[in-house]
């Protein structure tokens, strides 16, 4: 059980609430002082907070937590909750009377899945989420599947219930790289289908996720284009990317930007007009990149960059893998192949 927490120092948190009417919940990835980070937003219909702070042209180098929340651009809100946290930590970016926490967030569709339109994540929440991740050990296992900004999040048009999932690679060279997903999409897995017909059917989370298991009729039940004339979902997949690689801004930007490969790999469709499918990278900067040439620099960052894409796919997998069928009074939400 791999996960992003595999990278040294960084902690994750989550908050979230079921029932009487809620279904919705945020997650905070707490990464140690001094981490850089960037962010690369691909969807066309995105829920962003703090985005143009993690340019590698604006002031500001570091990133003191970044937020995934339900409640769409609500639950925004929640950001707040977790720059209190920061400062009363004096966590953030220093300026005269104190510091101002640079907390860029990221929001999932998900309201009224639990019954109720208005139940959707605040700064309350959002501070909750921060100071559980501030409490964990590092190295500490993740919570997956329907925890945090997964606790409303849904795939295949609303069908199945999506979630959050983690892993991580170590690379020869001892770089580690991580990735936390919130899955929330409007497509499903490539190649697979609703129904696995095979006995001891592997997981999605396997290497064989990429072969198909069911009849050809439910695979297309279940694919994301039926009842294409309904209204499209409105969903999203965020993603943290981290490294323990020391990266200035404009190589974690690009990090990103290839780590969206995963998500195209694993998601069919994704990065849709109805999408806000966002990708976050932070990298803590405790291992040097061989830098001694440009040939060996383009060599280090183009395997580091490989390595976020292929981690980026799995983490998506473990996240519809790990998510748990749940029944509301908006309706059910089925676990995908089971």
């Amino acid at each position: 059980m791999t996960a992003i927490t595999d990278v040294p120092g960084l902690r994750v948190g989550h908050a979230g609430r079921t029932g009487g009417g809620w279904l919705s919940g945020v997650t905070v990835v707490l990464p140690p002082a001094g981490t850089v980070g960037s962010v690369d937003v691909r969807g066309g219909g995105p829920g962003t907070h703090e985005t143009d702070a993690l340019d590698p042209t604006t002031l500001t180098r570091t990133v003191d937590a970044v937020l995934l929340t339900g409640g769409s651009a609500f639950g925004l809100a929640a950001a707040h909750g977790a720059q209190q946290w920061c400062e009363e930590n004096d966590r953030g970016f220093a300026v005269t009377g104190g510091v101002v926490p640079i907390v860029p967030a990221a929001a999932i569709f998900d309201l009224g899945r639990g019954g109720d339109f208005a139940a959707r994540p605040d700064a309350a929440m959002g501070y909750a989420a921060t100071a559980d991740a501030a409490a964990r050990k590092i190295g500490h296992a993740v919570e997956r599947g329907n925890v945090g900004a997964g606790t409303g999040a849904a795939i295949g048009r609303g069908k199945y219930k999506g979630g959050v999932g983690t892993a991580s690679i170590t690379l020869d060279n001892g770089f580690v790289v991580g990735a936390l997903a919130v899955v929330n999409a409007l497509g499903l897995p490539f190649g697979t289908s609703p129904q696995r017909v095979e006995p001891g059917s592997v997981r999605l989370s396997d290497e064989g996720a990429s072969t198909p298991r069911g009849a050809p009729a439910a695979a297309k039940a279940g694919d994301g284009t039926a009842g294409a004339s309904a209204p499209p979902a409105l969903n999203t997949t965020l993603v943290v990317v981290a490294t323990n690689a020391i990266l200035d801004k404009a190589e974690c930007k690009r990090t990103a930007s290839a780590a969206h490969a995963g998500l195209a790999r694993a998601l069919n469709p994704s990065h849709t007009l109805a999408d806000g499918d966002t990708v976050f990278c932070l990298a803590t900067g405790a291992l040097a990149v061989d830098r001694s040439s440009e040939a060996a620099r383009q060599a280090s960052l183009i395997t580091l960059q490989s390595a976020a894409a292929d981690v980026v796919r799995l983490a998506i997998l473990d996240a519809i893998d790990c998510a748990e069928a749940v029944t509301t009074p908006a309706g059910e939400f089925g676990a995908y192949g089971r």
